[in-house]
């Protein structure tokens, strides 16, 4: 396939082990318009590789970039008080094609760790 076309049957979804409610909240909070699927048993989670860190999410770089947007009174999706959740568990990138073959994959070593737009968009 030429490149244009690669890039017209591209689906963007955002998985989160997060329950329903949690889930439709955050999605408002930060009006993120793609499709969610959820998967809170983790299955999708742990088949790429996905794991849970107290030591890479609370390391001192997180935390002080963490502070520094606070002093820059920047705003954080607010999470629901009713519904628990996992901030420990990392999350990933990853660019299948419609065969369900990876052809991009990026596991996060911290909340902040995303791969750039050109090197997902690279992925063939």
């Amino acid at each position: 396939k030429n490149r244009k076309s690669c890039l017209s049957s591209v689906e963007a979804v955002v998985v989160s082990f997060g329950c329903q409610e949690g889930a439709s909240h955050w999605l408002q909070e930060t009006g993120c318009q793609y499709d969610m699927l959820l998967d809170p048993d983790r299955k999708i989670y742990a088949a790429f590789g996905l794991g849970v860190s107290l030591r890479k999410v609370l390391n001192f770089g997180n935390m002080l970039l963490y502070a520094e947007y606070i002093l820059k009174d920047m705003k954080f999706p607010r999470g629901l008080p009713s519904i628990q959740d996992d901030m420990f568990q990392l999350g990933g990138d990853f660019v299948l094609d419609e065969h369900g073959r990876v052809l991009f994959s990026h596991c996060c070593q911290s909340p902040i760790d995303r791969p750039s737009v050109k090197d997902i968009l690279s992925a063939q």
